[in-house]
């Protein structure tokens, strides 16, 4: 990847990133976070590969391809809250979704679902007698309306790429390029956003108390380490959308004139460690994050540091 110096370069990466991912005529998207995988889920995801693999199925497009033929899209993707019922697979553009998959039924998904293009009904969601091919009509995600983790179900957890075919930092180039930081604070304040912990404290008033103080440095501090017990809001972000994560605190950083940001998140989580080191990397090699992003005077620095278990109580003063 080359390093992005400007709006207009970024704008044409995202329309390559588009085209790329349109090229694939089927999607299996395999869970692939912490549930998931201490169901099998990367077993699963392996033997996928090698059967495409076998068949000869290209199951990405880079780039610089100009790929045709059948291009299968086999992603690591976040994850997709039906946890009990692991390891899970969306099957796109039809929406649906296989349950408790084992590594024994993934022959039978290439033969039938990639192959043939049908639908394996042992492997959906059963309730009351009805068969729930679509993961969209199944009872559990019926009242479900999601914001945040929406992208993390319908892209490859570790590649930017697909990150910012559906949007990922828009928003920064809007605050770059668009906005003044009492404009990007106004707007955060006007959209009532609020924490995702017990308090549920308001980002614009945060962000608005710490543009006030003239002390430097200032330091944006993400706090993912969920020390309430049976608490996953912030490892869902951090492994399905790390990019999503790291967009927000650069956009902070620019409202209240901060240069670096701390991740702080559980030990315990080695694999949400991971996928935010991949992010940063990828970030930083397209020029989305370090010194002059996008060409510009704005710089931002991300560091990660994990915690040992203890309870951090949040602490805020203007």
């Amino acid at each position: 990847m080359n390093r992005l110096q400007s709006r207009e370069e970024l704008a044409a990466y995202r329309k390559a990133c588009q085209d790329a991912c349109r090229y694939e005529r089927m999607k299996l998207l395999v869970c692939c976070e912490t549930c998931c995988v201490s169901a099998g889920s990367l077993q699963v995801f392996e033997r996928l590969q090698e059967l495409l693999a076998e068949r000869n199925i290209p199951v990405k497009v880079e780039l610089s391809d100009n790929p045709h033929g059948d291009v299968v899209g086999l992603k690591k993707s976040g994850c997709h809250g039906f946890c009990q019922m692991g390891p899970l697979i969306r099957i796109e553009p039809q929406g649906w979704l296989y349950t408790k998959v084992k590594v024994s039924d993934c022959e039978e998904i290439v033969e039938e679902t990639v192959v043939n293009g049908r639908h394996i009904d042992r492997l959906a969601y059963k309730e009351n007698g009805v068969v729930y091919e679509k993961q969209s009509e199944i009872p559990f995600y019926q009242k479900q309306t999601l914001n945040l983790l929406e992208n993390s179900r319908h892209i490859d957890s570790t590649s930017i790429q697909e990150a910012i075919a559906l949007g990922a930092y828009e928003a920064l180039e809007k605050a770059l390029f668009e906005m003044t930081p009492e404009e990007i604070i106004h707007e955060v304040s006007e959209s009532n956003l609020r924490g995702r912990g017990g308090g549920g404290f308001h980002a614009g008033t945060k962000w608005a108390s710490c543009a006030r103080q003239k002390e430097t440095p200032k330091y944006i501090v993400c706090n993912g380490d969920e020390g309430d017990p049976g608490a996953f809001m912030d490892r869902s972000v951090m492994e399905g959308d790390p990019h999503c994560l790291l967009e927000g605190m650069i956009i902070a950083g620019i409202a209240i004139g901060s240069t670096e940001g701390y991740i702080y998140v559980r030990a315990e989580y080695p694999l949400a460690v991971e996928r935010l080191r991949l992010a940063i990397s990828q970030a930083e090699e397209l020029g989305l994050l370090g010194d002059n992003i996008l060409g510009t005077d704005k710089s931002f620095h991300m560091h990660i540091n994990r915690g040992a278990g203890a309870f951090v109580c949040g602490e805020g003063s203007g």
